[in-house]
């Protein structure tokens, strides 16, 4: 089979006038990964996550982390396999059909666009514990404005910007836990709000045990926590404009566990040993009462700080995401072709504008709309998520058995424990989406995504045409094996 190299590649699409400019190094990809684990899943998501769960939300984010890696792996595999910017979009059509491909682009599109509603509300709102005077919309219009220009000049941009975002959050983290751990082993503490109880390893079984909600609280909590660890998905989406995929995605994918560990069970861990698990959140942040104990005054402005850089990462991470899944459906004809065109600089600027209009329309709703709507905002997108996972894993089974059955070259970033580990992972997604219907206050997010379903189902059937219903074709970059001539 002959393969077309990576540089062949990029000079047919830029003679084509569609090619993305490859200007994410290693540097950049690898503090995405680390960073994508650390938002508003994490700083405030918890808290609900910890209510429902107790300790053994822990055990939570354990399980629902080992699957997270599990779909990384897999589009891992298929990003070295197929380094494309439409990335799973792209799987889906190739090795489901042109609907499923249809569908999962535009449904982590719709997810990314709710994300990214909320992210720019809860900037505004973090400003405004600063700036009380200064209306929100005022904040939310220029950072809009701010983050649209900066995905507009090139792509190494984006990737800067990530860098420091990221660097930011995980160096906060990092502090947290190292105080967290200072008030446990020395008990140096002098605000807390525990109620007088001493910090200890003991708070993690002296409050009602591990599973003081029992096994339901540890169901309930899965809603959250895959919530938590939704977005990871886009260093899937770096592999197009990566400068070296094969080098680069298997590296910040092989972090996954590390982050999981660190960011939720680490930090977590050391939060419910400071304070018994069902004060947390109920004093205001977790995070500023870590800060606080430590005896630290400007706790909440530091916090603050945090959050609000992790705000700007994950409005950022939104636009480039959507932005480049959008390309992607584009170049396949399922969405219209002025999504497919790019700058001078190799950016899909038309992407980018749609994303800012989202989110003006976005800053109209907030001011209509309850703050609790919110709350259904957050259960939507964990739907979104783990759709668009389970059609990551459902390619990954497909393109697994097209290798097999036409003895193509092995993956270069094969998936472990294939096929048990696939299997297993996908039933634990089934799972989770059965858990949102269960329970009331995240049942809507079944109601919402039928009919987003049903929706792009019409849609399909109405406007879909030419060439975009045929299978999307991917160019193999698999390196094929030496051949060794025995003598």
């Amino acid at each position: 089979m002959q393969h077309t190299t990576l540089a062949e590649k990029d000079t047919v699409l830029q003679a084509a006038g569609s090619a993305l400019s490859r200007g994410l190094n290693v540097r950049h990809i690898r503090f995405m990964a680390l960073g994508s684990a650390i938002g508003t899943g994490l700083f405030y998501g918890s808290a609900s996550a910890i209510q429902k769960a107790g300790p053994a939300v822990l055990l939570a984010y354990i399980i629902g982390g080992a699957a997270v890696f599990m779909v990384m792996r897999a589009l891992g595999e298929m990003a070295v396999r197929h380094p494309v910017s439409g990335s799973f979009g792209q799987y889906a059509s190739r090795y489901l059909g042109p609907f499923a491909g249809f569908v999962t682009g535009w449904t982590y599109v719709f997810e990314m666009a709710i994300v990214a509603i909320a992210d720019v509300t809860a900037f505004s709102i973090y400003m405004g514990f600063w700036f009380p005077q200064v209306d929100r919309w005022i904040w939310v219009l220029a950072i809009i404005l701010f983050l649209g220009a900066m995905n507009l000049l090139s792509v190494k941009v984006f990737g800067e910007l990530e860098f420091w975002f990221s660097l930011i959050k995980v160096v906060a983290i990092i502090a947290m836990i190292i105080g967290g751990a200072a008030i446990v082993v020395f008990g140096f503490q002098t605000g807390n709000d525990g109620g007088g109880v001493a910090p200890g390893l003991g708070n993690l079984v002296n409050h009602g045990g591990l599973f003081p909600n029992g096994f339901e609280g540890l169901l309930a909590a899965f809603a959250v926590v895959m919530f938590a660890f939704g977005g990871i998905e886009t260093i899937g989406i770096t592999a197009g404009e990566a400068a070296d995929p094969k080098k680069v995605i298997p590296q910040a994918v092989n972090t996954v566990p590390v982050r999981v560990l660190l960011f939720y069970v680490l930090t977590l861990g050391v939060l419910m040993s400071i304070f018994p698990w069902n004060d947390i959140g109920s004093n205001g942040s977790p995070f500023v009462q870590i800060f606080a104990g430590l005896g630290i005054p400007a706790a909440p402005h530091i916090l603050n700080a945090v959050v609000i850089t992790a705000a700007l990462s994950a409005i950022n991470s939104d636009i480039f995401g959507a932005g480049r899944i959008l390309f992607g459906l584009a170049q396949q004809g399922h969405a219209p072709k002025s999504f497919g065109k790019v700058s001078r600089h190799g950016v899909p600027w038309m992407t980018v504008v749609m994303m800012g209009g989202i989110l003006l329309v976005g800053v109209v709703l907030n001011a209509v709309i309850p703050e609790d709507v919110f709350v259904v905002i957050a259960s939507i997108a964990t739907f979104a998520t783990v759709w668009v996972w389970v059609m990551i894993l459902a390619s990954h089974v497909a393109m697994k058995r097209e290798i097999k059955a036409k003895g193509l070259p092995a993956s270069e970033f094969g998936s472990p424990l294939w096929p048990l580990a696939s299997i297993v992972t996908m039933a634990f997604m089934a799972l989770v989406i059965v858990i949102l219907g269960v329970f009331e206050d995240t049942r809507v997010a079944l109601y919402v995504g039928a009919t987003w379903l049903v929706l792009l189902f019409v849609a399909y059937k109405l406007w879909v045409r030419g060439g975009g219903l045929r299978r999307a074709e991917l160019v193999d970059e698999t390196a094929s094996l030496p051949v060794v001539k025995v003598l």
